[in-house]
């Protein structure tokens, strides 16, 4: 494994504003004739084609011909993004191990590496991801920027990120990215995982056009992640979408605040096990005996199914989102138990009908989230915001 990142890495171009817009608009829109560019970024026509000749001469934009509607009239010409010009690492940190993927422009993972973690020391982690990403972005001449994705609140503090309350590494008062673009000579910029999932299914999730979203990441936790007013949300220090230590019925097992009737203690992959009653790390054995009709089993999802309900109802009522999205490797729940989470919701809901309440499933793997840290480092460098 390489510990420096090759010599020959190309820089991002410095760019303005303005031409942040630009590619921004055709990231998100797609290829547009210049006419049109121009009225969406507010620019004129002579504005516009100096900046484009100036993302031209980067690699960063294309020209070609886009045929009018009909197939009448002369073709305009128009500006569309080259993706392959730059390339984003994004970095999911567990307690255990260190995911690692190289994303284009569009969010696109090309490559991918993980290992496990030699230990849970701050230096240890550092030279691990600075040694996996100088392995994973060989080959790809401009890899502009970072991404880190952690479970943790993130927050800044005097101009830096620092990472708190990371309790599956048990770090607290981290400045993690500023240390990983030390080691690495690269931008890199921090965010909770859940947030970061958020991020990205906002541009690049296929979920059509909406202004609010909140996302649920189901796993060893649960966690969500925001978006309000078509920015991502993730709270004035690192915390929004805290919810799992909200109270409800019932007594599952003990979660690490003490709690038997906090969402914590039904809707994780720990406390499924926990009330499957099977070892720990044996999730996919609960899975196979609730699958199977076990009653211990499926009592366990349908209490988690339940709990889910009523997490996603208290969302709704706070935020009133357009669009629920529910991912993670942990949410086998909404396959066996369908009912449960219906009913939790309907119960909670206040003063709306479920039937108003759009849920999404969207396509989840656990580089998912590797994957959206990388597009947090591409909403940081084309618009200064995670």
């Amino acid at each position: 494994m390489n510990d420096a990142l090759p010599a020959s890495f190309e820089s991002w171009p410095e760019l303005g504003e303005t031409q942040g817009v630009i590619l921004l608009e055709l990231l998100l829109g797609g290829p547009r004739s210049r006419a049109r560019l121009a009225e969406a970024a507010g620019l004129s026509r002579t504005s516009l084609t100096r900046i484009a000749r100036e993302l031209i001469e980067a690699g960063l934009l294309g020209e070609g011909e886009l045929q009018p509607s009909g197939h009448r009239g002369r073709p305009s010409e128009s500006l569309f993004l080259r993706p392959e010009r730059a390339h984003f690492v994004g970095v999911k940190l567990t307690g255990e191990a260190a995911y690692v993927v190289v994303t284009d422009l569009t969010a696109q993972v090309v490559e991918k590496v993980s290992a496990p973690l030699p230990n849970r020391s701050v230096d240890a982690v550092v030279e691990l991801v600075a040694g996996l990403i100088a392995e994973v972005s060989v080959g790809f001449p401009l890899v502009a920027a970072v991404g880190i994705g952690v479970a943790g609140d993130v927050s800044d503090v005097g101009g830096v990120e620092v990472l708190h309350r990371s309790n599956f590494l048990g770090w607290d008062g981290i400045a993690l990215s500023r240390l990983v673009a030390e080691a690495t000579g690269l931008p890199t910029s921090m965010s909770n995982d859940v947030h970061a999932l958020a991020a990205s299914l906002h541009w690049f999730g296929g979920l059509g056009a909406h202004r609010s979203l909140i996302v649920y990441g189901l796993g060893a936790g649960i966690g969500s992640g925001l978006v309000v007013a078509n920015d991502a949300a993730p709270g004035a220090h690192g915390r929004a979408g805290r919810i799992g230590h909200s109270r409800m019925s019932g007594s599952g097992v003990t979660c690490a605040k003490g709690h038997q009737n906090c969402i914590h203690s039904f809707v994780t992959m720990p406390a499924i096990e926990a009330n499957a009653g099977v070892d720990p790390g044996q999730y996919e054995v609960a899975l196979q005996r609730a699958r199977a009709g076990d009653e211990r089993a499926l009592s366990a999802f349908r209490s988690a199914s339940f709990a889910l309900g009523v997490a996603v109802a208290e969302s709704v009522n706070t935020v009133d989102p357009e669009i629920v999205a529910i991912m993670g490797e942990g949410r086998h729940m909404l396959d066996l138990a369908p009912d449960d989470f219906v009913s939790a919701a309907t119960e909670y809901l206040e003063q709306v009908d479920f039937s108003q309440v759009r849920i999404e499933r969207p396509d989840f793997h656990f580089d998912s989230y590797a994957q959206g840290a990388a597009v947090v480092a591409i909403r940081r460098l084309l618009t200064s915001r995670t």
